[in-house]
């Protein structure tokens, strides 16, 4: 869990109580998922990175600084991103959903860096 209630998950994984608030952070729906699985409280589209960011990231390791960077500046203008703000302080937990394989080279893990790092400032 991060530091201000914020988790991320992988979608595949099972719904748990300590989740909290489930956000789908994917523009694109998971394959395979159904929403009774999903067990979805919100599908934030709009947060995700850009198709164009996307599809140029590959999620290739090389690229996850630039990509961290890229989606960041994304971030700060999109107001998506603010309304999942307030949303992570409306909740006392929150979970970030998202279908990458590799739990450690993806958006999810930028955006929570993210809003922890926009929590913390205010």
């Amino acid at each position: 869990m991060g530091r201000m209630g914020i988790a991320i998950k992988r979608i595949y994984e099972s719904p748990e109580a300590p989740d909290g608030y489930r956000v789908l952070v994917d523009r694109l729906w998971p394959r395979g998922m159904t929403k009774e699985r999903a067990a979805l409280d919100l599908w934030m589209k709009d947060v995700a990175p850009s198709p164009q960011l996307r599809k140029w990231f590959g999620h290739d390791l090389a690229r996850f600084a630039e990509f961290r960077a890229q989606y960041i500046a994304e971030l700060d203008a999109n107001a998506a991103a603010e309304e999942l703000l307030r949303i992570c302080a409306e909740y006392p937990d929150v979970t970030l959903l998202y279908a990458a394989k590799d739990p450690q080279v993806n958006h999810a893990l930028v955006l929570r860096d993210y809003l922890e790092d926009a929590t913390a400032a205010k």
